[in-house]
């Protein structure tokens, strides 16, 4: 499996940068997990728009969703013109898919349910679903694909039942919005402290550090999580590849 990070900030991308966005590729398919600021065009780089096979949206928060208009418009050009002749299916939970649907939901863009209690099977990943403490309705993702697991936080605070819901990932893409000592649960949101202690208690194999804050030195959130977890711990990057 290989996961390309398209976008690390949260809530809206600095200059030359984006929001949420991972990219999966297994067997020649091309998974997008969340679809944030900026992310189309940084997908552009490393991929043909027309080879995108899927999108999973995590919830409807801009970071996490704004450039599915953007994507939108790609696929009707790019059916117009007659380079793409498949349509590109966005699945989100069912709380969410009237909104996207609003933005989404066309000849060339298929909105699809997926059920947060259930296994989804998207090409050759499958996704498992457990429900985030956040302002909105938010799903964490556990994917799996080729004997290899990746664990996603998408946003949220500290619970409980993390540790055992990521069990095992060789590799945590944990959202790290707040440094060591900040409240980061008002605003449903970990910090770098928690990453570590997560990446720690449910044995990860290696540690991203994503969705990162506009203020701060960002080298403090690497040594704050390393201070909880032995493994390897990186701050996400655009660009940035991680593969097994």
């Amino acid at each position: 499996m290989k996961v390309t990070v398209l976008g690390k900030w949260g809530a809206y991308p600095e200059a030359d940068g984006a929001t949420a966005g991972y990219l999966y590729e297994q067997d020649g398919f091309h998974l997008l997990v969340d679809c944030g600021s900026g992310v189309l065009a940084q997908l552009q780089k490393y991929i043909n728009v027309n080879d995108l096979d899927a999108v999973v949206l995590s919830h409807t928060h801009q970071d996490h969703m704004a450039d599915i208009g953007p994507l939108h418009y790609a696929s009707l050009i790019q059916h117009s013109l007659g380079h793409r002749d498949t349509v590109l299916p966005v699945y989100t939970a069912p709380v969410d898919v009237e909104k996207i649907s609003s933005i989404a939901d066309t000849p060339w863009m298929d909105v699809i349910e997926y059920n947060p209690q259930s296994e989804l099977n998207v090409g050759p990943f499958t996704m498992l679903f457990s429900e985030t403490e956040h302002p909105v309705p938010c799903q964490a993702i556990r994917l799996s694909a080729g004997g290899t697991n990746v664990g996603y936080t998408a946003d949220t605070s500290w619970l409980d039942k993390w540790p055992t819901f990521f069990k095992g990932v060789d590799l945590l893409i944990a959202e790290c919005s707040f440094y060591d000592g900040q409240d980061s649960k008002v605003a449903g949101h970990l910090t770098s402290t928690e990453c570590g202690q997560l990446a720690r208690e449910c044995e990860a194999g290696e540690l991203i550090l994503t969705h990162l804050p506009h203020f701060g030195e960002h080298d403090t959130l690497l040594e704050e999580a390393k201070a909880q977890f032995d493994g390897r711990v990186l701050l996400a990057q655009t660009g940035q590849v991680w593969e097994k």
